[in-house]
């Protein structure tokens, strides 16, 4: 296979007669890492602005940090790493279009075409190199790509995970995964679309594409679809980071606040939603000392800026949603009012029947059980809510707080069929036990030993 096809991973190990007997100083193979995780996304970015063509740019930006492992260690890192990294690339890329006149003078023409869309902008004489990396972002998440490739672009480029990690982080095989982004890869080279930040009057139809994308990375990071965990706290961290990298290029974009400030909220509690054993630990039985404090008061710090000089966004109101909660002492202290009000502000502005059941829960800590329940039996017939197990076990969990355990029963199981992960099945397990439900209806299967319920469901808020 081609060796572009294929693509290049972002960090190889330097190659070379005698490089396993070579012995590298660790300061400089930790400043190399360092270097790599900060200025990857920005070298890429520079070089895909540059060239016009995501392939050659991972290659040549793999070329340049195997060149700075072999190099550093004997001249010491230099003063202005990511510049160096940048000229070693583009030199790498000059010989190649040498080696190469075909590829050559289609990149030629797709470069012309880019700079009369979006000019590039003047040479940066200062010491830090030219920031592209928001051009990428929307690159990445640009709405002529399937929506299942945006987020593995997204991964792949701007996170810097290598296409097995990608793979691992959709549950998906590698080869799979690499076809995707190959697949990607090519629609942005076939259907020419520009390396550009869209401009002023397309940016508000844009940029709620680039907030979901990372947000969907987070909500698998936050509650993972299926698994042997509850949580994959390296996914949720990642969508931090290039939610803050791209708050730094947007610093106006409340939404963006917003949304930061959401996953923040939410990540603070990441230490104390499950026990040693990975089991879950629901909110109300939490040690919230165990919380992020620093991070839940910076993401209150981003509520207020979300909330403020305009009409609120969705993202800006969840995270004051989970400010709420955050802020409680426990479950029963926490304002559930202004929860509720705020779900009714959330239902206007994205109306969905996963809000709408967020809201019903709600409601029920507000008005009682039964008020919850009539709410969430009128969202029965709701066709994304068919195979969303949080649907029946929260009908579940009203049903057994108003003493009706049969009823109960059934709605846990129903949720057992459906949960993703071992933690969720293993916790509805347990609520089962609790009500005296009999062991050999816990794990329902058809004549050939499957499950019976379709293991797919929709993705979270």
């Amino acid at each position: 296979m081609d060796e572009r096809a294929a693509g290049a991973e972002p960090l190889p190990v330097a190659a070379g007669e005698g490089s396993a007997d070579r012995v590298r100083d660790a300061s400089v193979d930790a400043s190399v890492e360092s270097v790599f995780r900060e200025e990857r996304g920005r070298l890429l970015a520079s070089l895909a602005r540059r060239f016009g063509d995501l392939d050659l740019a991972e290659e040549v930006a793999s070329e340049a940090i195997e060149a700075a492992l072999l190099h550093w260690p004997v001249d010491g890192v230099p003063d202005r790493p990511g510049a160096w990294l940048l000229t070693t690339a583009r030199r790498r890329a000059v010989d190649r279009l040498r080696r190469d006149r075909t590829y050559a003078a289609r990149l030629a023409v797709l470069q012309v075409e880019a700079d009369r869309a979006d000019p590039a902008p003047p040479a940066d004489a200062g010491d830090d190199l030219p920031d592209e990396r928001l051009q990428l972002f929307f690159t990445c998440a640009h709405p002529a790509l399937p929506a299942e490739d945006r987020g593995a672009l997204m991964l792949r480029c701007l996170a810097g995970l290598g296409t097995p990690e990608v793979a691992r982080a959709y549950l998906v095989p590698t080869a799979t995964m690499a076809q995707r982004i190959v697949r990607a890869k090519k629609k942005i080279r076939e259907a020419r679309i520009p390396f550009r930040v869209p401009g002023a009057d397309e940016l508000p139809a844009r940029l709620p594409g680039v907030l979901q994308v990372i947000y969907s990375i987070f909500t698998e990071g936050y509650a993972a679809s299926s698994g042997p965990r509850l949580q994959r706290l390296d996914l949720a961290e990642e969508a931090i980071r290039l939610a803050r990298i791209l708050r730094r290029l947007l610093p106006a974009e409340r939404e963006l606040a917003g949304l930061l400030a959401l996953m923040l909220s939410i990540h603070a509690r990441r230490a104390a939603r499950t026990d040693p054993d990975g089991a879950i630990v629901l909110l109300d039985d939490q040690d919230r000392g165990r919380w992020d404090r620093a991070m839940i008061e910076e993401g209150r710090a981003l509520v207020v800026a979300a909330l403020t000089g305009g009409p609120p966004g969705r993202y800006g109101v969840q995270a004051a949603i989970a400010a709420l909660h955050d802020e409680a002492a426990n479950v029963a202290t926490t304002d559930w009012p202004q929860v509720v009000a705020l779900y009714d502000v959330l239902l206007v502005l994205t109306p969905s029947p996963i809000v709408a059941l967020n809201r019903a829960a709600a409601v029920a800590m507000r008005d009682g059980p039964e008020a919850g329940l009539a709410l969430l039996d009128e969202l029965a017939d709701e066709p994304r809510l068919r195979g969303y197990h949080p649907f029946p076990t929260a009908r579940a969990d009203l049903l057994e707080r108003l003493g009706r355990r049969a009823e109960a029963a059934a709605a846990y199981r129903e949720a057992l069929d459906l949960a993703g992960t071992e933690p969720e099945r293993a916790h509805l397990r347990r609520r089962l036990r609790a009500i005296g439900a009999p062991e050999a209806a816990l794990d329902p299967t058809d004549e050939a030993g499957r499950p019976t319920a379709d293991p797919s469901t929709p993705s979270g808020t």
